[in-house]
């Protein structure tokens, strides 16, 4: 029989406040490996896992998502987008009991390509954390923490490395706040706004098998944008599905009260439908959000990534390389809201390994203009001369 923590399960999420016993005991997890099991959605990389990761970050790339093209690309059939590391282990949590918690800042370095079939296995590492900061305008006190998340294929090659960074905070700090960052919720679109955000949707393309030469880029040059949105309950559904999240997976029913009864800090209870809600469903439930400290439902930190590098991967073609991004997530994202993705090269050169690569500052707007995603990516791109001479050889 399964014991119990707690029995209680509040209609609230769980309040605490920093304390130095509390800083104590996460210095002590530092370099910890943490449990995953309860976190893994995908251990394979099937043509169906990959599917319906592209369907639920709205990435229809041929070369994801169908054999008969790519299987006429260099790859050879179907690769999955950098982003699917996220539907193998999006992340976990570590500590910080009864602190509500905004996923912050991204890092990752990629090294190999996923293929259809490889197994992902990941270990994730507590690396610590800085802080607590000053009382700011958003927040109050808070922690940013660190988990370094490695993945690697069923040969031991690291596909990718994810550092995962957290702001930690006191609930009751962040709802204080919460009507100082007010604005108009739903976002009140006309329809002829509408019909010019699906125009631009329904033109966007992926570059594909046309090779976007390093010779040809020039510093300066601005990437194509992308737009997502108006975000709706369905595209947060549709990332769920996609095997993205949650951390530790959504369950039902006796599976999921037996896990609330032992971790009750996982879990509230519904004031309207009186049922049991994870955390997590912040994301969809707006009840939830407020409490922390929100003012509706809003997106995932790696839902946006995965926006990000459906915009690098768009632009890159298949014939190129995504080395590594960097975004720090600024603002919530509403549903409602609309995203429009925009770049431009920074800088290009032959980096240290010997690849060509162009450097990139990446961003992300909505539409009252603010920056919710500033950027950078690292993207290896086909060389004319090396070209040639492998097609001497």
């Amino acid at each position: 029989m399964t014991q119990t923590q707690d029995p209680t399960i509040g209609r609230e999420l769980a309040q605490a406040k920093f304390t130095d016993e509390m800083l104590d005991n996460m210095r002590a997890l530092i370099g910890t490996e943490l449990r995953t099991a309860a976190a893994v959605n995908n251990e394979y990389a099937t043509r169906l896992a990959i599917l319906r990761f592209c369907e639920g970050i709205g990435d229809d790339n041929p070369l994801w998502t169908d054999e008969e093209y790519a299987s006429t690309t260099a790859h050879k059939g179907i690769i999955a987008p950098p982003s699917f590391i996220f539907a193998c282990l999006g992340s976990v949590q570590v500590g910080w009991p009864g602190l509500g918690g905004f996923h912050c800042e991204t890092t990752i370095n990629f090294h190999e390509p996923i293929r259809v079939d490889d197994k992902i296995t990941a270990k994730v590492v507590f690396d610590g954390f800085d802080g607590p900061t000053d009382a700011s305008n958003f927040a109050g006190r808070r922690i940013k923490d660190y988990l370094r998340q490695e993945y690697r294929n069923q040969n031991d090659e690291l596909a990718a490395t994810f550092i995962c960074s957290r702001m930690r905070f006191e609930r009751t700090e962040m709802q204080a706040k919460r009507e100082s960052r007010k604005i108009e919720l739903p976002h009140p679109w006309t329809d002829e706004e509408l019909e010019q955000i699906e125009n631009d949707i329904l033109d966007e393309k992926p570059r594909g098998a046309e090779p976007r030469y390093w010779d040809d880029v020039q510093v300066g040059d601005e990437l194509d944008v992308i737009t997502k949105g108006p975000i709706g309950l369905t595209d947060e559904i549709a990332f769920i599905a996609a095997g993205a999240a949650p951390i530790p997976r959504i369950a039902a029913h006796g599976v999921a009260l037996r896990r609330y009864k032992k971790h009750p800090k996982w879990a509230f209870r519904d004031p309207s439908t009186s049922a049991l809600e994870p955390v997590y469903s912040v994301h969809y439930n707006d009840y939830a959000a407020r409490l922390q400290g929100a003012q509706v439902a809003y997106d995932v930190g790696i839902q946006r990534t995965s926006w990000q590098i459906h915009h690098l991967t768009n632009w890159m073609g298949d014939d190129a390389f995504l080395k590594s991004i960097h975004g720090q997530y600024r603002s919530h994202v509403y549903l409602s809201d609309v995203v429009r993705l925009g770049g431009r090269v920074t800088d290009k050169l032959v980096d240290d390994a010997g690849d060509h690569v162009v450097h990139v500052e990446t961003w992300a707007t909505n539409q009252r203009d603010q920056s919710v995603m500033p950027g950078s990516a690292v993207i290896r791109l086909p060389h004319r001369a090396t070209d040639a001479k492998g097609s001497a050889q």
